[in-house]
């Protein structure tokens, strides 16, 4: 038995010795990383520090699609399909989406809460501290739920690591060069298009157990789709933000912070709600995916920044 497998199956002797009461907070601090953690780049974008804000955003859709691309290049099994002896925790047997390596809620958690991190490490280390904590418990949830594995994990965290360090030089020496920051975007929507390309043209593994599809790719692509609509709302949106938005935060304004905490309502509502039980219904997982992050990344990047600023001027 590979040492992997092993290991998960001494959390889950773990698991069983304690009967289970970590499995709710593991369980939550996973689901927090992909569900709520995502919004705080825009919030930041709308009304703390827009530079980082950006920055946060551009890690985390960069992030995302290097892993949908990775996953549906290595296409790893989950650990209980490798493993009968594998039992994970809850319902991750159902939440779980997409291939095994690397960790997307891994992923996910270090361009937050590393990029997070990075900004506050010089200004609040008790924060920069309390973050690396939260941080490095949710990649081990990853493990002690039983859904990943280490390997999994390590380079689910190194993918974002990476994209921090490369796009925290590129910001530095391209902030503001105009010219060469579009010639940036017109390579990320061919990088964009080339993935879509990819994903939808390889081959896949096509086992099949009693005469049943094992993993079925079809299923598998729906991230890399959301990640790639995502990553296009980034380009795009950063394009009309740069030209014709210019958005400033204005820490003067008393509807800021009300604004900034409807627009992350507003998105929260649009991933979670309606989005699948509209473009997602109509178009399909895939399609509907990728109009739908599309769709959700301009709304942070360039419509709440041009609805903050009609308030703001209302309020005046």
């Amino acid at each position: 038995m590979n040492f992997d497998i092993e290991y998960l199956l001494l959390l889950q002797q773990l698991r069983a010795m304690t009967g289970g009461i970590f499995d709710e907070f593991f369980n939550a601090l996973s689901k927090f990383a992909v569900t709520i953690m995502p919004i705080l780049p825009y919030v930041v974008y709308w009304c703390a520090d827009k530079k980082w804000g950006y920055r946060f955003i551009s890690t985390l859709w960069f992030g995302e699609i290097i892993t949908g691309a990775t996953k549906l290049t290595v296409c790893a099994y989950r650990p209980w399909i490798r493993s009968d002896l594998i039992e994970p925790a809850g319902d991750s047997k159902v939440a779980a989406t997409g291939y095994s390596f690397p960790s997307g809620h891994t992923v996910a958690a270090t361009s937050t809460y590393g990029s997070a991190i990075v900004w506050q490490k010089d200004k609040r280390r008790w924060l920069a501290i309390l973050l690396s904590v939260v941080l490095a418990l949710t990649a081990f949830s990853r493990n002690f739920l039983g859904v990943h594995t280490p390997q999994d994990v390590l380079v689910g965290f190194m993918i974002p690591c990476t994209v921090i360090f490369i796009l925290g030089k590129c910001y530095d020496k391209f902030e503001n060069k105009q010219k060469t920051l579009d010639y940036l975007t017109l390579l990320g929507i061919f990088i964009d298009v080339m993935v879509l390309v990819y994903i939808t043209f390889k081959p896949y593994p096509m086992e099949y157990v009693d005469g049943k599809l094992l993993v079925d790719p079809q299923v598998m692509m729906n991230d890399c789709f959301k990640a790639c609509g995502g990553f296009l709302g980034l380009m795009v949106g950063n394009y009309i933000e740069r030209h014709y938005v210019h958005y400033q935060i204005n820490k003067e304004s008393k509807v800021l912070n009300m604004m900034s905490i409807v627009g992350a309502a507003l998105m929260y509502a649009w991933c979670q709600l309606f989005a699948p039980a509209t473009v997602i219904l109509a178009f399909g997982k895939h399609w509907g995916n990728y109009i739908a992050y599309f769709i959700h990344v301009m709304f942070g990047v360039v419509i709440w920044p041009l609805c903050i600023r009609k308030a703001e001027e209302n309020n005046k």
